[in-house]
């Protein structure tokens, strides 16, 4: 299944600090024998059996991922005590896969594995799981997720009990529990539910911070972060939940392997804004120094689009490997706009944070391009493109240019390699046509492109037009696109002699 660049990326980065998969036990002796508490679907009986459910969490896997393999014990073992639950909560499982179960795969959107969906009402509200992969934490998460959206609180123990100080809690306060105030409430904690706690008291007083007084209606948001705590007066939807996506996020993201830092790492690098990173040794002494710095800018910016993380270098190779950067570069900043540019600035000084960001809001930074180093010598049929040298060989050269993006790793580009150099041996002697290839784990893609998985082939004719290959993989299959869709030079220097007599 294609992966976006992007999405694989940032699963990649994730999974290595994130995903605390638990040891798979070996299954026993006749382990084969004992009926599985999971439910197998596929694409015959998922709507039938959805349709049944008021709430089933399905799990979309591939045989061959390891980190589904390693998912599969804990989640029989959940699945064997939640079927004990009353009503008993239901797990099933897809291979995503096999092909007939493609098109399912699609419809909910499954982008790698494993991803577990809930799936409520009968199939009418879909929401991605967010909780723990070892059995304990699986059916924990799942008796929460199948009660109520909020819980009451009605004690000081309930509130104890259920406002954890390193997790962010939301809290509505209300005079009664009716109105349209509590039922958007109600709407906003059930569509959220997934991803934050909820619950609801009458009396501010059984809370631990904020005005103890206060009757509402009113929106408490606990965290354990920042001012610890903030309120919220306006109960439209999109307002009420604007306000806790926002207020949930630090104002400084931190970035290591801290279990409990993991959720907002994940919602800094989902989030639309620019994202400014500050990679540094937590352990050096000068980190006091950085980190003050960085606090101060990030609260001078609060209001712009731009998100702030401090990243620990050793929880951190993953994305310095990934943007072509070098732990000696180190305390260094790197600020990404849009996914496509980026701003880097290696051996940083604490002064100069607030310095280098300013210069990039006025326009005054020069873009950074992650690209290997051009080829010195380049005489192969399929010519190496990099970075730094795909405007001048595919777009400025005047040439027809097929370009393959590829992954080293990938099977199907390994498969295609062969291929392509035939295609380009049979275009030796045509001056007009050139056959190219980027590593695209190793280089940045230009915005022309919209690389979805590897390979991905793109052919720019000489008077400019670009087209994304999606014909046949044979030899023959790109030599007659090729002479299709080729524009020779002599015709593109009579074009252009017609336009300028015109």
């Amino acid at each position: 299944m294609a992966i976006s660049t992007r999405a694989w990326f940032w699963s990649a980065l994730l999974v290595a600090v994130v995903i605390a998969s638990a040891n798979a036990d070996d299954a026993g002796a006749g382990a084969e024998e004992t009926p599985s508490a999971v439910l197998t679907l596929d694409a015959s009986n998922f709507d039938e059996t959805i349709a049944k459910h008021s709430f089933v969490i399905v799990e979309f896997y591939a045989p061959w991922c390891g980190h589904c393999k390693k998912l599969e014990p804990e989640f029989e073992k959940a699945a064997s005590e939640l079927s004990k639950h009353d009503p008993p909560i239901v797990l099933a499982k897809v291979d995503a896969n096999n092909e007939v179960n493609k098109e399912l795969a699609s419809t909910y959107e499954i982008r790698g594995f494993p991803t577990l969906k809930i799936i409520r009402n009968y199939g009418k509200n879909i929401q991605d799981y967010k909780g723990p992969r070892d059995a304990d934490g699986i059916v924990e998460y799942l008796k929460k997720q199948a009660g109520p959206a909020s819980t009451e609180i009605k004690s000081l123990k309930d509130a104890t009990d259920l406002i954890d100080d390193k997790k962010v809690f939301i809290v509505g306060i209300f005079p009664e529990y009716s109105g349209e105030e509590f039922d958007n409430f109600t709407a906003i904690a059930e569509k959220l539910r997934s991803d934050y706690d909820f619950g609801h008291t009458c009396d501010a007083k059984l809370l631990h911070r904020g005005d103890l007084s206060v009757k509402g209606p009113v929106i408490r948001l606990f965290k354990p972060f920042d001012e610890l705590f903030v309120d919220f007066q306006v109960f439209h939807g999109d307002a009420l939940e604007s306000f806790i996506e926002t207020a949930s996020v630090p104002v400084v993201t931190i970035f290591n392997k801290d279990p409990l830092n993991h959720p907002y790492v994940t919602k800094f690098f989902n989030n639309q804004n620019s994202k400014a990173m500050l990679f540094i040794n937590f352990s050096e002494q000068y980190f006091e120094s950085f980190k003050s710095k960085y606090y101060e800018v990030a609260e001078n910016y609060k209001n712009k689009a731009i998100s702030f993380l401090l990243g620990d270098l050793e929880a951190s190779k993953g994305a310095l490997q990934y943007f072509g950067l070098k732990e000696d570069q180190a305390p260094l900043i790197l600020l990404q706009e849009n996914d496509v540019k980026k701003f880097f600035k290696p051996n940083l000084e604490p002064d100069q944070i607030a310095t280098w960001l300013k210069e990039y809001f006025d326009g005054n930074l020069t873009p950074f391009v992650k690209s290997e180093p051009i080829p010195e010598v380049n005489n192969e049929p399929v010519k190496v493109v990099v970075a730094n040298s795909l405007q001048d060989v595919v777009f400025k050269s005047g040439k027809n240019v097929l370009l393959e993006f590829y992954a080293p790793w990938c099977g199907h580009c390994k498969k295609l390699a062969p291929i392509l150099e035939e295609v380009a041996v049979s275009f030796q002697h045509d001056d007009d046509v050139i056959i190219a290839k980027m590593d695209a784990t190793e280089n940045d893609v230009p915005s022309e492109f919209e690389v979805q998985g590897y390979p991905t082939i793109y052919f720019s004719s000489a008077n400019g037009k670009l087209l994304k290959y999606e014909e046949g993989r044979t030899a023959e299959d790109f030599i007659d696109f090729i002479k299709k869709n080729k524009h020779t030079v002599a015709e593109s220097i009579e074009t252009d002699f017609v336009r300028d007599e015109l």
